[in-house]
């Protein structure tokens, strides 16, 4: 079936964030008198707070949980949003896509003020059909929330007209929940054992682009 809609990741997949979103997930943590090795706060980057702070600090009530992501969204905006850099080719590939007929979707467990900076960062205002981030859902990735939304704000695309473009095994057990096919990229940092329910798995968005035609988008 020919894929009407892609729907993008954008941390670790678009924009090159995943370690700074480390330092300040470590920043905020050190807060409250916690501390973490640095792969065990990466290996849980790609979902949002409410995902991300239960599986690391279980004990956590409600209003704690979200009065650290809080803080650890002021200092990634303080200290980290602007040095945030596109991937090669991440604006071209979705300049592709919507070329090619393809509704471009920006699908991610990021706050929504990230995102808008996002679209700008990315040049891709013109470009992108929809969007959802991490306020419009209850629950952020590995929860299907995300992908969902896109699905609805498509009107008319089925899930076996979707396929999603991500770096973290979230995004691929999200947009599976969902019955949504994913390809993976290799930038966000995670392994190909983390990565391995995608259907194909390239090193960046940049050599999706280059195989774009033969790629599971394209074909």
């Amino acid at each position: 079936m020919q894929i009407k809609a892609i729907l993008f990741d954008i941390d670790g997949t678009l924009v090159d964030s995943n370690d700074m979103h480390v330092l300040a997930w470590e920043e905020a943590f050190l807060g409250v008198g916690a501390r973490f090795d640095r792969k065990t706060v990466h290996d849980q980057i790609g979902k949002g707070t409410d995902m991300l702070v239960p599986t690391l600090l279980p004990d956590l009530d409600e209003a704690a949980i979200e009065d650290l992501g809080d803080k650890r969204g002021s200092i990634f905006k303080e200290y980290y949003l602007d040095k945030v850099e596109p991937f090669p080719g991440a604006h071209d590939l979705l300049a592709h896509a919507a070329a090619n007929g393809q509704q471009v979707v920006l699908a991610s467990s990021a706050a929504g003020p990230e995102l808008e900076h996002y679209l700008d960062l990315l040049d891709a205002r013109d470009i992108v059909s929809a969007t959802t981030s991490g306020d419009d859902v209850a629950h952020t990735k590995p929860a299907p929330d995300i992908f969902a939304t896109a699905l609805v704000r498509l009107d008319g695309i089925g899930a076996g007209e979707a396929i999603v473009v991500g770096d973290t095994p979230y995004d691929i057990e999200a947009a599976a929940k969902c019955g949504i096919k994913a390809v993976a990229v290799r930038s966000g940092g995670f392994s190909d054992e983390a990565l391995g329910g995608a259907v194909a798995i390239y090193d960046d968005v940049a050599a999706l682009l280059a195989g774009y035609a033969n790629s599971p988008l394209g074909r």
